[in-house]
């Protein structure tokens, strides 16, 4: 379930509804530099946390959690 709060701060979000085939180019794609890609997913990432609700994680890239799976 969703929160009244929740609700309200998705009511303002855009939406764009285009019939399939007719969605506009993805030119955008190729306009930003490696850089500013970077930046977006970046501020991308830390939209989700705060919309989630959950703090961003704090940990360095040294010491992220992760787990190396070798195939057989």
């Amino acid at each position: 379930m969703t929160t009244p709060e929740r609700r309200a701060a998705r009511a303002g979000m855009p939406v764009r509804i285009y019939r399939l085939g007719h969605e506009p180019p993805d030119t955008w794609l190729a306009c930003p530099t490696a850089a500013e890609r970077l930046e977006m997913v970046a501020d991308l990432s830390e939209r989700m946390f705060e919309i989630a609700g959950r703090p961003a994680p704090s940990y360095t890239r040294a010491t992220m959690p992760i787990r190396v799976a070798r195939l057989a």
